[in-house]
């Protein structure tokens, strides 16, 4: 997979490239990460990449003109990282990851100009229903989290028990030692009894969801045995 960011801060990105499984995804080849400076396309004098809005109002707005030169130097999905967007998921996440290429514009000030959403952008993605200065960093949650998905990157089986990914939070995680200062792991996890656990954190991982994000369960099909679970869950 190709990734590559538009942004006025090209600095932001540069330990992110480097750091933990992104930059191994990096030298294993699995992901190419190529960040762009807005301003590199600004032909002025001053390299300005912003100005004042029509009909007035706070703030800056990101010029057209650079964006469009820069995407026209770029191919794949544009993203642009908006409070406006739909909200970022791990469903999301899972379905990016299986294009080839991305392209994520990080915005900044009051927003880009609309004739670049209307004309090039292919996704508007919020990480939150909050504001942030900048789009640099839902940018990288989103790398980050559509990186770890990619085919070689992590084991399967440590994606697949993640929160939201089976449409549950995460069980409780416990390890050594068994009993620290009289706190002492679930004897169940210390059985080796497989089936066991697997019930256990499966149980764990209903009433978790029940009592944080219960809206998670909306429209879940539940087999009988997990319907008993919740059922008992519930009485309590």
């Amino acid at each position: 997979m190709k990734i590559t960011v538009l942004t006025l801060f090209p600095d932001f990105f540069s330990a992110f490239q480097s750091e933990s499984i992104i930059g191994r995804a990096i030298e294993m080849g699995k992901v190419e990460i190529v960040i762009r400076d807005i301003r590199d396309y600004c032909y002025d004098k001053h390299k300005q990449a912003d100005d004042m809005p029509f009909g007035g109002g706070a703030g800056m707005v990101m010029k057209p003109e650079p964006l469009f030169r820069a995407l026209a130097d770029c191919s794949g999905k544009v993203i642009y990282t908006s409070p406006q967007g739909e909200k970022f998921s791990q469903k999301m996440a899972l379905d990016l990851s299986e294009e080839r290429e991305l392209v994520i514009i990080a915005g900044h000030y009051e927003g880009i100009d609309e004739r670049v959403i209307e004309e090039k952008v292919d996704m508007e993605i919020s990480i939150g229903d909050y504001v942030l200065t900048g789009g640099e960093l839902p940018a990288m949650v989103m790398m980050d989290s559509i990186i770890r998905l990619l085919p070689g990157v992590i084991r399967r089986e440590s994606y697949e028990n993640d929160s939201f990914f089976q449409g549950l939070l995460d069980y409780p995680q416990y390890t050594r030692p068994a009993d620290y200062e009289g706190c002492k792991v679930p004897e169940v996890l210390l059985s080796g009894h497989h089936k066991k656990i697997e019930e256990w954190r499966f149980y764990q991982s209903v009433k978790r969801t029940l009592e944080r994000r219960p809206d998670l369960l909306q429209g879940r099909v539940w087999t009988k045995q997990e319907k008993k679970i919740l059922g008992e869950l519930i009485k309590k």
